[in-house]
């Protein structure tokens, strides 16, 4: 069995997703995810320049040999851009051995511990009963987990996922339209004395049994981190989310010596080298890797198996910018991992999105149910990909008051 030809489509409903599909000489073909939010082209390009090139004539079934060829075999290893090229690859790869073996994926890793995997969903506010609006909708939908971002009396503009109209909290996703990015403009001390209030408050109003999430998105300090983590413990929060940059893995030491709370991190990371520190030295509690990002399921696997070795969970990356199909890739490994955690999940079931990626997988009440379909259970209409082109885009910076370049 051989790899003929591979193709790289850029773009989608609202998003440009790059997609990558392989086909063989036995007319079965795989597909993959190789979205880099904001950066889709260059994913694209390493693609098609450098990397197809090599895989034609290799047989996909060795999929392991194929990922050691393109990772080990580069002289210049890691890196968000060749992670999401690599994770394409092997996606796809995977998928193609699903349907030989006419599977799901999550049969090919060991079968399933459980029926269905918990997400959260996104609610946010302008302000506090705004956030409050938005979480009373994702509960009545039957949510059992909420992640909670609000606005800050007194910032001087909206912060980190947070509409700067009421009313907007239920779907909201910030805006990364414009090759120019927008400026969030942040303050700390303003938002460390009045989210740790504004957490209790939810946690008194919607009671001991809905899991509260929330994401400081790298804005604090070491020290800060470590008040702020303490300041939270009685709203008893299921994870607080990358609380500081993990670039500097031993500030996370200082954090657990001061507080309790769940720590979740890793949605930047790209390999199993940005993370086995913090997981081998128990600093967090949930894993964050995207299996785009972190270069497909091959090695995704073996991070979850060292998280598992230390009583850590999953909590995979789930943002818009991850097309339908790393979500599928997503969903199977949730199915299988006996250190399962919890999913993040944005909706992407719009009519377009689902006419460009159909599938049988299902959200329902919060969970996720993989189908039974091989592979990854997804398909690729390459007639609704023709109407969809590439519309250039930024994430928003942060600067502080006095103009100080910040962490997004």
């Amino acid at each position: 069995m051989k790899i003929t030809d591979a193709k790289v489509f850029v773009g989608g409903p609202g998003k440009n997703y790059v997609t990558l599909k392989i086909m063989t000489d036995q007319g079965v073909y795989g597909l993959g995810d190789a979205t880099l939010n904001n950066r889709e082209t260059l994913p694209a390009a390493y693609l098609q320049d450098y990397l197809i090139p090599n895989l034609i004539g290799m047989d996909p079934r060795n999929s392991e040999d194929i990922w050691q060829f393109f990772y080990r075999g580069a002289y210049f290893r890691r890196g968000p851009i060749a992670m999401a090229a690599f994770g394409a690859i092997d996606m796809a790869l995977w998928d193609i051995k699903g349907k030989l073996a006419n599977m799901p994926l999550y049969q090919l890793f060991g079968g399933k511990s459980r029926d269905g995997a918990m997400v959260y969903a996104h609610a946010t506010g302008a302000d506090l009963e705004d956030l409050m609006d938005s979480i009373a909708h994702y509960v009545a939908l039957g949510y059992k987990a909420v992640r909670v971002q609000c606005g800050i009396p007194g910032m001087p503009t909206a912060s980190y996922a947070v509409p700067e109209i009421r009313g907007e909290g239920k779907h909201y996703i910030s805006d990364f339209t414009g090759i120019r990015p927008k400026v969030e403009v942040w303050d700390s001390a303003r938002y460390m004395r009045y989210m740790p209030d504004a957490l209790m408050n939810i946690r008194e109003k919607f009671g001991p049994d809905l899991h509260i999430l929330h994401d400081v998105h790298h804005r604090l300090t070491p020290r800060e981190a470590a008040q702020f983590a303490k300041a939270v413990e009685p709203a008893n929060l299921f994870w607080l989310e990358d609380p500081t940059p993990a670039e500097d893995q031993s500030a996370l030491e200082l954090l657990r010596q001061h507080s309790s709370v769940p720590i979740a991190i890793g949605e930047v990371f790209n390999s199993i080298y940005d993370c086995n520190r913090l997981i081998e030295k128990e600093l967090i509690d949930y894993i964050r890797v995207a299996v785009t990002y972190a270069g497909g399921i091959t090695p995704v696997k073996r991070i979850v198996d060292l998280a598992g070795l230390h009583n850590i969970r999953t909590g995979f990356h789930g943002a818009p910018s991850h097309s339908p199909l790393c979500m599928a890739a997503q969903a199977h490994l949730n199915a299988w991992a006996p250190n399962f955690g919890i999913q993040e999940y944005l909706v992407l079931g719009t009519p377009a999105c689902d006419a460009l990626f159909p599938s049988r997988h299902r959200m329902e009440n919060g969970m996720v149910y993989v189908s039974d379909a091989p592979g990854l259970g997804v398909e690729f209409d390459e007639s609704e990909a023709a109407q969809y082109s590439y519309t250039p885009g930024s994430h928003p910076i942060v600067r502080l008051e006095d103009g100080t370049m910040w962490n997004y």
